[in-house]
């Protein structure tokens, strides 16, 4: 089976974690998540890992260049090379998939897409508001989904502009949602595989 080389976006409350559960079955690519790496990066007491945690520790944000060097070195470990990835958290700018289409270059691998999962604001509030979570107010999730519109914005034209993108319907039951990433992922795989 071809290795995918994917990245996975979506709202909070999309149903992401849930369909990278999935994808991970489906395909077994290592699922690449920007916080377990930074967790892993920091318990392996690698250079960057003590960098990123000692900001951490701090309560600073880990700046780009830290974080393209943890997914950079994460990426080029040997279950990666045979199984490809799903990247989810990565990258959260234009700045950051540059440089992550820079790194992939450099070990020859491309990635065969992005996919994100659409869902509406309004349908995305409602799941989140019925988690019941203490921090879940209507008000925090309006401002982390304005924040998370903002940020993804120029990465989503970023992807577009090059022939990267797929959105997909995330509204349904996770079954459908499920067979429709398939469809896309399977389309581009097939592509990728002809060229």
């Amino acid at each position: 089976m071809t290795a995918v080389h994917l990245v996975i976006l979506g709202r909070q409350g999309s149903g992401k974690g849930t369909q990278a559960a999935r994808l991970v079955e489906a395909y077994s690519p290592i699922h690449v998540s920007t916080g377990d790496m930074l967790r892993a990066a920091v318990a392996d007491g690698t250079e960057l890992g003590r960098r990123a945690g000692a900001l951490m520790d701090a309560g600073d944000l880990v700046g780009d260049d830290l974080i393209n060097g943890i997914v950079a070195e994460r990426l080029a470990r040997s279950d990666v090379a045979e199984h490809g990835f799903l990247l989810d958290g990565y990258p959260r700018t234009p700045d950051q998939a540059t440089a992550m289409e820079g790194f992939l270059s450099e070990a020859g691998t491309t990635l065969d897409g992005a996919v994100i999962l659409e869902v509406p604001v309004d349908e995305v509030t409602a799941r989140m508001l019925a988690r019941g979570r203490v921090d879940d107010t209507e008000e925090a999730i309006r401002r982390r989904l304005d924040l998370y519109e903002s940020e993804t914005a120029p990465l989503l034209a970023w992807f577009a502009d090059r022939g990267l993108l797929e959105v997909v319907d995330g509204m349904g039951d996770e079954d459908v949602v499920f067979g429709r990433l398939s469809t896309v992922i399977d389309a581009r795989l097939s592509l990728s595989d002809a060229s």
